[in-house]
């Protein structure tokens, strides 16, 4: 099965498509992809994940298709990034 695995930092973002065996959980497809490696600041148990911009669990199952993404902490509260545009 086709999926596709991402991580954004504040200064790039990776994307990429793999495939997955059918029944695979987002931790699994995360784990298949090895941004773990290329990413040692990655931290599963405290940081959030998310299928389409909507959070998941990492015991999810993924379906054909699915956008699997890892997120950072927010650093700054987007109400003052507001004040700052005005």
């Amino acid at each position: 099965m086709n999926v596709g695995v991402c991580y954004a930092q504040s200064d790039r973002q990776l994307w990429m498509r793999l495939e997955v065996p059918d029944d695979s959980t987002i931790e699994q497809a995360i784990n298949i992809s090895g941004l773990l490696k290329l990413y040692p600041e990655i931290n599963l148990s405290t940081q959030k994940v998310g299928i389409f911009g909507k959070i998941a669990t990492l015991d999810t199952v993924v379906k054909e298709g699915d956008r699997v993404e890892i997120y950072r902490q927010i650093t700054v509260d987007p109400q003052t990034v507001q004040r700052r545009r005005r």
